[in-house]
């Protein structure tokens, strides 16, 4: 028996100081909805095209479990341009596993970062972070992914607890079908007052700030024997004066 614990949310106007003090938030599908003055069905429109996704042919524990895309923006005061296509990369200081690495996916479809419910998104957290972090231009990268059982077992991060170097990270839970597991993990950078669970809610969304926490959630497996089920995620990670790798990455 696998027991879960829902996360707390946090009300829109309260996230700016939760994350001062804690370094986390999670914020409900309707409290995102009114921070980025979008419909939830504006949202929940863009979940298909997470049946779209190409295979990871990047997994170093030579699994087939997960599936993405990946687009980058510059998100600025009411604007958001979509960047020329590029790789992904991390450093092995936060990525052990696949750091070190360009890894080129498919990027995101057009209608999916030409949505105007994404652009609301990506320009309402980049408004919402200048607060905690005074900064006029956020560097982003999207990704998609979905993690699933067709081999029994997927694992959202592989690479185990870690920061993935940037400033700010959004993790939003698009939806859960058929698995269990996939527990969320949230510790202090330098501490060990780790918090645990389980997000649940379509469009409800982890917010943490990456110089203070460490993140990871756990595998998932089917909910029943001889079914395949699968969980999907949106990933935004923002990073002031540039994208990752441009200054380590000739």
């Amino acid at each position: 028996m696998v027991t879960s614990f829902s996360p707390s949310s946090t009300p829109h106007g309260e996230l700016v100081a939760r994350l001062r003090d804690r370094g986390y938030a999670v914020l409900s599908a309707q409290g995102l909805s009114a921070l980025c003055e979008t419909p939830i069905a504006a949202l929940q429109a863009l979940t298909p095209t997470w049946d779209q996704l190409p295979p990871d042919e990047y997994l170093k524990d030579g699994g087939r479990y997960r599936h993405r895309r990946h687009s980058c923006f510059v998100v600025e005061t009411g604007q958001v341009q979509v960047a020329p296509p590029r790789a992904h990369w991390q450093s092995v200081d936060y990525n052990a596993l696949h750091g070190g690495m360009l890894r080129w996916f498919e990027p995101l479809t057009d209608a999916v970062a030409q949505a105007p419910a994404l652009r609301n998104v990506l320009m309402a957290l980049g408004g919402l972070f200048a607060q905690v972090k005074r900064e006029p231009r956020w560097f982003v990268e999207a990704h998609q992914f979905r993690i699933d059982t067709g081999d029994g077992i997927g694992r959202p991060t592989p690479e185990g607890a870690h920061r993935d170097g940037v400033d700010f990270v959004a993790v939003f839970l698009v939806g859960r079908h058929g698995i269990k597991g996939g527990e969320t993990r949230v510790f202090p950078a330098d501490g060990p007052d780790g918090q645990r669970f389980t997000l649940s809610e379509p469009w409800s969304v982890l917010l943490l700030d990456d110089q203070r926490v460490i993140h990871e959630s756990t595998p998932i497996q089917p909910e029943a024997e001889d079914t395949e089920g699968h969980r999907d995620t949106l990933v935004l990670t923002y990073r002031a004066g540039g994208f990752q790798g441009d200054d380590d990455v000739a």
